[in-house]
């Protein structure tokens, strides 16, 4: 809180933005969900209209009618995303091709519920090297663990898997 000339207590700008949130957060997104008719994209667009206010948070809290700048901002973002998908659309079609529908094998589905039952840093250290191909020492690095301990999680995750996969089809499917 900043104390003003005559002793009054006015709110910082992030404390400003703050109380608009909490009044108007809820009623903006009705709005903006009526307007583009995805309740996500309503959320998106409002919260980058707060944090857009958070950014320049001097110059929102001297506005006469924080929540018209909110929803004006929040239009835009939405005319803006409008925009680029219509633009997406019309060049899709040149920039890629169809891809014929995904269908797993049974074997590929298989793989998959093995992996899935696998601790997650197992099952990171597993697909990051063999199905990503990267070396040990770059898994180490995207996980932010030690090479030891990706080398160790690689011996576990593969031996789990070994004994996953070679289970009786009833036992796999439990």
């Amino acid at each position: 809180m900043v104390v003003g000339d005559q002793g009054s207590v006015s709110l910082t700008d992030e404390e400003f933005v703050r109380r608009i949130f909490d009044a108007c957060y809820r009623r903006l997104v009705g709005q903006l969900y009526a307007i583009c008719g995805d309740l996500a994209s309503a959320e998106d667009v409002v919260q980058e209209a707060f944090v857009r206010a958070l950014d320049h948070a001097r110059a929102f809290h001297r506005t006469d009618s924080p929540e018209a700048w909110l929803r004006r901002v929040a239009l835009n973002i939405q005319r803006s995303r409008w925009r680029r998908m219509r633009t997406y659309a019309g060049l899709q079609h040149k920039l890629v091709e169809p891809a014929p529908p995904f269908e797993p094998s049974p074997d590929h589905a298989d793989m998959v519920r093995a992996l899935a039952a696998l601790p997650v840093g197992q099952r990171e250290a597993i697909v990051l090297h063999h199905l990503v191909d990267l070396p040990v020492d770059e898994v180490a690095a995207s996980l932010g663990v030690p090479v030891g301990t990706v080398k160790t999680r690689l011996v576990r995750g593969r031996a789990a898997l070994a004994e996953l996969l070679s289970a009786p089809d009833e036992e796999r499917h439990v």
